[in-house]
């Protein structure tokens, strides 16, 4: 049987994750939604995602290193993941991003459960 924290760590998760199609690596430039893949040249505005699922990490040896994990989905079909630093160290300009998201009400649909 596998360790509760085991089961639900970053790289766990991920896995999962893109065995349910959400294969894409998001990062936020310039206020949009952008593929890490140079072949992929479309980006997206807050508007234009979903946050389908977010997780929470903790570190083993340092409590204060944690990160979040968000699941997206695309207006167009794709989706991916972007992660960040979460608190103190967060990446402001992905969190700006997601939280305006969340305003727009186009956050935790859950539905690939």
């Amino acid at each position: 049987m596998q360790d509760k924290e085991e089961e639900r760590s970053l790289i766990n998760v991920e896995k999962k994750l893109d065995a349910d199609g959400f294969t894409e690596d998001f990062t936020v430039k310039d206020g949009r939604l952008c593929s890490f893949r140079s072949d992929i040249k479309k980006s997206y505005g807050p508007e234009e995602v979903t946050i389908v699922d977010f997780y929470r990490f903790e570190g083993e040896s340092d409590p204060d290193d944690m990160s979040i994990l968000y699941a997206i989905e695309c207006n167009d079909g794709v989706r991916g993941t972007i992660s960040s630093a979460y608190g103190t160290y967060a990446d402001s300009d992905s969190l700006e991003f997601l939280t305006k998201v969340e305003d727009l009400g186009k956050n935790l649909k859950k539905a690939h459960k």
